[in-house]
């Protein structure tokens, strides 16, 4: 009887927005509201902008030789910053082309030749990910003292994300790793008043963001000031408080945890290539799952959530892929999501031999094809993958529908197609049902939906009754996993929208369990249609920087650093001491956590409920 009302009210609902649509769509748009925060009024889905889609196509790239040069000889004094910042020293043009079932970059310099490298081993699914992008967010204003960078310039959105790097002294030596931490042979570490004066910045500007910041590093737990910097981010204006950890001292310090949820740490995101230790030895300490398990029921205790963050590198840790899905599956009761992290080759990694890149690449379409093989296509490569700027569309709904009285706009991932993708699932958390949302509904129909419903603003009674009936109308309960009701996704939709919907939030078993794929650019692979969108900026002493062009790219992280360092290694050792790093390929001394999990090294079918089926992040 419920199943067949469901689709009575599925069928209600299509009549009853069709009707509307008649009339709504024959009337003149009313004007977008304009929210405080915003520049202006938020854009209809006909203002929005697109980069260069498609291929072939042309872009703007760094040659990988001339790059490396021109930073080292800055560094070095020999030139100057404006080589960057002005000159466009290093770039070249690259093409993005179909070959031979792949797509490819190509670019060539006149002095180094030229290179290549693989961006997507399935054109199809490429295709799919941009057909779905949603549009830019606002362009960015007011912020010429934070956004200087030249062509690494943010000029789109209002960042999802903002990332600020507490030190770069680190507890581990792992390999790959973003910022060479420990080995760079000087210190970098913020000062409390530093990380005051960034945050204070950071919401200066129009499109002032909401949402996350990110403590990272190095280690961020290893700075004097971590707690502080998470109270004084609350202060500030973000409710979401984040860290990219490796997770060592939560897992080390049994009250640690407990410390950071009362400053206001949110969440972690915590370093993750395996579910065995064995998986874990190219970080070289011998029994890292254990020590992630500590930290992982430790930071459960405290009530912060939990995102593992798993760098996948060809050939070294791609068989992990499934069992990690599994695990998250597993243990969703703590764990609400998970970050794929396709390898960057940077920092310790940038003089890596062609050989050896090629074989390593691994990208979005990789992952997606190993998910899909993992679970007998139960996870379907070209239906449930979206690209992250496609969520979107999600916000601009819950920013037009919370109105204008509101101080941040909603976190909008509004980067390019090419960035990365994602799919949600939806899990039970007690019996671990689960599966994709996109089995059940029309999220790409959705979306058209919500275009409608912000183009034409018809105030706050209408606009959600319209969103209901969106819901309603593309949710096939006929598909949805055992013990998922209409009742219940509306419930756990609203939730999301921040209550946007009815007002109300309510907390079930059921929920949405995000699984991403975040692709950063590396020297090889660099586009700056890509760099001009980015929405997980770096906030340094230089201003507001995108996470590739700091990271990789130009490589400002070595820049800022230099420009900034508070002492050599060796003076910061004599004056302070020299903190521990667990390396060697040695134990740690933690007790193995109280929750024994039973591991099963091969799967050969998917996951089945009550088994554990097993096998940002810190680059």
């Amino acid at each position: 009887m419920g199943d067949a009302l469901a689709s009575a009210a599925n069928t209600a609902a299509n009549l009853a927005w069709r009707a509307f649509q008649a009339v709504n769509t024959r009337i003149p748009d009313s004007p977008s509201i304009e929210p405080e925060w915003a520049p202006g009024p938020l854009p209809k889905s006909y203002e929005r902008t697109k980069p260069p889609l498609g291929w072939p196509r042309e872009t703007d790239s760094l040659c990988p030789e001339c790059v490396i040069e021109v930073r080292d000889a800055i560094i070095a004094g020999e030139r100057d910053l404006s080589e960057f910042t002005e000159r466009k020293t290093g770039e070249v043009k690259a093409e993005i082309l179909e070959e031979e079932g792949k797509i490819l970059i190509k670019k060539t310099c006149e002095r180094h030749g030229e290179f290549w490298d693989t961006l997507s081993i399935d054109p199809k699914l490429s295709e799919v990910l941009e057909r779905r992008f949603f549009g830019r967010d606002f362009r960015t204003s007011e912020d010429e003292h934070l956004h200087h960078h030249g062509t690494s310039t943010i000029r789109y959105g209002r960042g999802a994300v903002l990332t600020i790097d507490l030190t770069n002294r680190c507890n581990m030596m792992c390999n790959p790793c973003f910022m060479d931490a420990n080995q760079v042979g000087y210190v970098h570490e913020l000062t409390l008043k530093e990380i005051k004066e960034i945050l204070d910045d950071s919401i200066s500007f129009k499109p002032r963001r909401q949402m996350s910041v990110q403590y990272s590093g190095g280690e961020p737990t290893m700075s004097p000031h971590f707690l502080e910097a998470c109270r004084y981010a609350h202060e500030v204006g973000y409710y979401s408080v984040q860290a990219a950890t490796n997770g060592l001292r939560f897992a080390l310090e049994p009250e640690y945890a407990h410390q950071a949820a009362e400053a206001g740490l949110n969440m972690v995101y915590l370093q993750f290539d395996g579910v065995t230790n064995e998986s874990n030895m190219h970080r070289h300490i011998s029994n890292l799952f254990d020590v992630r398990w500590q930290a992982i029921e430790r930071l459960h205790e405290a009530g912060i959530d939990i995102t593992p963050v798993t760098t996948v590198i060809n050939t070294i840790n791609d068989g992990q892929v499934g069992p990690i899905l599994d695990f998250v599956i597993q243990n969703s009761d703590k764990m609400g999501a998970i970050s794929f992290q396709p390898v960057s080759f940077t920092g310790r990694d940038e003089e890596i031999s062609d050989e050896d890149r090629h074989k390593q690449r691994y990208t979005i379409s990789h992952l997606a094809h190993d998910l899909d093989r993992h679970t007998n296509g139960k996870i379907d490569i070209y239906r449930d993958w979206y690209p992250l700027g496609s969520a979107g569309a999600y916000t601009w709904l819950a920013d037009h529908l919370r109105g204008t009285e509101v101080d941040f706009g909603g976190l909008s991932c509004s980067c390019h197609p090419n960035c990365g993708a994602s799919l949600m699932l939806m899990v039970n958390s007690r019996t671990k049902e689960w599966a994709p949302l996109t089995q059940f509904f029309d999220a790409e129909r959705f979306i058209n939906d919500i275009s409608v419903i912000t183009d034409t603003s018809r105030g706050k009674k209408l606009s959600p009754a319209q969103t209901a009936l969106a819901l309603l109308r593309n949710t096939d309960p006929s598909q949805m996993p055992a013990g998922l009701t209409t009742k219940k996704f509306f419930k756990i939709v609203n939730s999301k929208l921040g209550g946007a919907i009815t007002g109300d939030r309510e907390i079930l078993e059921w929920k949405i369990v995000w699984i991403g794929g975040m692709w950063f650019q590396d020297l090889w692979t660099y586009d700056f249609r890509r760099t001009e969108m980015c929405v997980i900026p770096y906030a340094t002493q230089e201003g507001e920087i995108s996470f590739c062009a700091y990271n990789t790219g130009a490589g400002w992280r070595k820049l800022v650093e230099n420009m900034h360092m508070v002492a050599k290694t060796q003076d910061w050792f004599k004056e302070n001491g020299r903190h521990k790093i667990y390396a060697g390929n040695r134990p740690m001394d933690v007790k193995p956590g109280s929750r024994a999990l039973p591991i099963v090294e091969k799967q050969t079918g998917p996951p089945h409920a009550g088994t554990v089926q097993l096998g940002k992040s810190c680059h």
